[in-house]
């Protein structure tokens, strides 16, 4: 059995609360030197970069020494260095710390806010956030909410505990609930189970039902909706079974009550700027309840925000939305 490589500890500190990138050299390849692997594997970034990143000894090697542009090709090994963090406009609502204990940090994100690093979001992130504000820089993710969704995410504090927290979702031993704002559908028969199968293909902004063996599976339930002459509002309460990528919005789509402010479903809507933090998606991870892993300590999270359409649908219909429901 082919052991995995010993990963050595990083010897570049982070970065704004973004860890530095780690790369191994592939076993097998004909380079020469490091420098024509990484211009090779880097070409999006350009010869240019990679040269100047060495020229200022900014990838380094295990011992934490830069790494000269004409270090003979060693396969196997190990670099690091920091990628340039592009320019990123703050997210200017709060992240509320719902429970803080040695093992785990659960907070209220707001819409607009991604969890973890990718893309053009590193360091306007949840999790780099938090790594400045609370100081703790091993602090990782045991999942993912989307950036436009706002709502409970949980963190872990110690590296070799997180396995086990990411279990508790990879085998659906969390309980989630949601909250959604659509319109309200008098002809839609509520509570509801539904299941289909959904495919979201690398490259492609929507996800979409197929046929086949369903893969999702949520739960819908109407709390209430407004009265007659109101704005013909509904809130729902979503339970999903599975966590396919889009599921909840897919599924209400399909019931033919998208939610409010989802710039995919039913269609995709032309991007909006930077900054641009108007009408958020009326979506919210309500509560989270599970039995912690390590301590056996039964948990229930609720989240105290609430969806700016339901609260106001005029302001959040004229786009001014300021996040006034954190930490209520």
């Amino acid at each position: 059995m082919r052991r995995k490589p010993r990963i050595p500890p990083s010897p570049l500190p982070q970065r704004h609360g973004v860890d530095p990138v780690r790369v191994r050299l592939p076993v097998a390849g004909s380079w020469a030197t490091v420098r024509e692997h990484l211009v090779e594997r880097l070409s999006g970034a350009g010869a240019g970069v990679v040269d100047g990143m060495f020229d200022a000894g900014r990838i380094v090697g295990a011992d934490g020494r830069a790494v000269a542009a004409d270090a003979p090709y060693v396969p196997g090994m190990f670099v690091w260095f920091h990628r340039e963090l592009p320019e990123e406009v703050p997210v200017p609502f709060p992240l509320e710390v719902v429970h803080r204990d040695e093992h785990i940090v659960v907070v209220d994100k707001p819409h607009f806010l991604a969890t973890t690093p990718r893309g053009s979001h590193v360091t306007e992130t949840a999790l780099a956030r938090l790594r400045r504000e609370l100081d703790i820089p091993a602090l990782g993710a045991a999942h993912r909410l989307d950036r436009l969704t706002a709502g409970l995410v949980l963190f872990t504090v110690r590296p070799e505990e997180r396995g086990a927290y990411q279990t508790l979702f990879s085998d659906r031993r969390v309980h989630k609930e949601y909250e959604a704002v659509a319109r309200y559908d008098p002809a839609l028969v509520l509570p509801r189970t539904v299941r289909s199968r959904i495919v979201k293909e690398r490259g492609v902004l929507q996800a979409r039902e197929v046929a086949g063996e369903p893969n999702a599976v949520s739960r819908v339930e109407l709390v209430e909706h407004r009265r007659e002459g109101a704005d013909g509002l509904a809130r729902y309460r979503l339970v999903p079974g599975t966590g396919q990528t889009h599921q909840l919005r897919v599924h209400m789509t399909a019931l033919g009550v998208p939610i409010l402010g989802d710039p995919l479903y039913p269609e995709v809507t032309e991007p909006v700027p930077a900054g641009d933090f108007r009408r958020p998606l009326q979506l919210l991870a309500r509560a989270l309840e599970f039995t912690d892993p390590v301590t056996g300590e039964e948990h229930r999270f609720r989240s105290g925000r609430e969806l700016a359409a339901w609260a106001s649908y005029d302001r959040w219909a004229a786009g001014t939305y300021d996040d006034p429901s954190a930490g209520q």
